[in-house]
């Protein structure tokens, strides 16, 4: 039976083996991860702030700072920087046994994830060719959705049948 975390004096809970990383998780840590882990979405620091303020508005900016850079530490959290599409805010999102890719329109700035094989195989090429142990892998891939490609396509039209008036 696993062991369960037990509240600790000051109402954090204890560490554990379902801690990982060994990260104590407080409840203010808890509803950090919680955000990161149920939107669904790649947050920034602020934007993670706002929501944990709503659900304890006793909790600062400069908490949700520390917490975020301890879970980052104690490899909870991974923190990307998506191609800096919204200039030099970083983002977060939880550790994740999968290895992903995350594919950024440089047009609208929308992140989708690619999971598959040929990122596995990829890794392995490198480590055979490098003779290298990767212990993580971040891959982000910069292009134009589907729909940036019309828009551009559509604005070059535009601007090809301005010249030739």
């Amino acid at each position: 039976m696993p062991s369960r975390s037990k509240p600790a004096r000051n109402g954090a809970t204890r560490k554990t083996a379902l801690d990982p990383g060994g990260v104590r998780l407080t409840r203010q840590r808890k509803i950090l991860l919680d955000l990161i882990d149920k939107t669904g979405q790649h947050l920034d620091a602020e934007r993670l702030f706002q929501l944990a303020k709503e659900k304890d508005p006793k909790l600062n900016r400069v908490t949700v700072y520390r917490t975020l850079k301890l879970l980052k530490v104690g490899g909870l959290v991974d923190e990307l920087d998506l191609m800096h599409q919204a200039g030099e805010q970083h983002y977060y999102e939880t550790r994740r046994k999968q290895e992903h890719a995350h594919v950024i329109c440089l047009g609208c700035g929308k992140v989708e994830e690619f999971f598959g094989e040929p990122l596995q195989r990829l890794r392995k090429q490198i480590e055979t060719h490098f003779g290298f142990q990767i212990l993580l892998a971040r891959t982000e891939v910069g292009g134009y959705c589907a729909h940036c490609q019309m828009l551009r396509a559509q604005e070059l039209d535009r601007a090809a049948g301005a010249a030739s008036r």
